[in-house]
């Protein structure tokens, strides 16, 4: 019995050629196609697919609709697998997607999609419950967990990179304590602590501010 599919992609060109190779592959069955993240979601309920295959950037808004659509679809059945594709290996999505587990879930380059086997493959993986990950993706994967063990800001708690994170928008005390919901006596407790960990506790303090948020920066780029 061939795989139950739901596919979604916004371009029509690649939507088309994409279910035209899908269609070769007799272990797959195209149900639904869909264009947004509402249609998909619709599709899902309607059908009950083995498995989606989802670009990452649909409307409305075209940014991570993909990764949505697949944390709530695993959310709300859980027997579904999904497959999410994306042009580039953006490590920040498939962390997103991950993060909460990867049972069920793929992250594929779209270069991946002219093989049609490859594809199969995955979909087949992901609808019994495993994961699969790009090769790109992985690499990306590990230079960034790379990058945060040599960054400076390693040894910061989350609480302490949200409030440098605030100092690095221009804020004083009073404005990071009630954009976080903290006391002021709260917010200065995590600024010192991030000041030592930085080493900076010998510094004159607005300039310890300012070596601080360039090191933020520095750690964004």
């Amino acid at each position: 019995m061939p795989l139950r599919v739901v596919f979604a992609e916004d371009n029509y060109l690649v939507r088309e050629g994409t279910a035209a190779l899908l269609a070769t592959a007799d272990e797959v069955e195209i149900v639904g196609i869909a264009s947004s993240l509402d249609e998909l979601l619709s599709a899902v309920d309607e059908h009950g697919p083995d498995a989606v295959l989802t670009d990452i950037r649909m409307p409305p808004t075209g940014s991570d609709e993909g990764i949505r659509g697949a944390k709530q679809i695993r959310a709300s059945h859980p027997e579904i697998g999904v497959v999410v594709l994306s042009q580039f290996a953006e490590e920040e999505y498939a962390y997103d997607l991950l993060k909460d587990g990867a049972g069920g879930l793929g992250y594929l380059l779209k270069e991946r999609v002219a093989d049609v086997e490859e594809l199969v493959r995955a979909l087949t993986e992901v609808a019994r419950g495993g994961s699969v990950l790009d090769p790109k993706i992985v690499e990306a994967l590990v230079a960034a967990k790379e990058h945060l063990a040599h960054s400076p800001l390693a040894r910061l708690t989350d609480r302490e990179r949200e409030v440098l994170g605030h100092m690095a928008q221009g804020q004083n005390n009073a404005a990071i304590a009630k954009s976080l919901f903290l006391t002021e006596r709260a917010v200065e407790k995590h600024i010192n602590s991030l000041f030592h960990k930085l080493g900076l506790t010998e510094e004159p303090d607005v300039h310890r501010r300012v070596m601080a948020v360039l090191a933020f920066l520095r750690d964004q780029t």
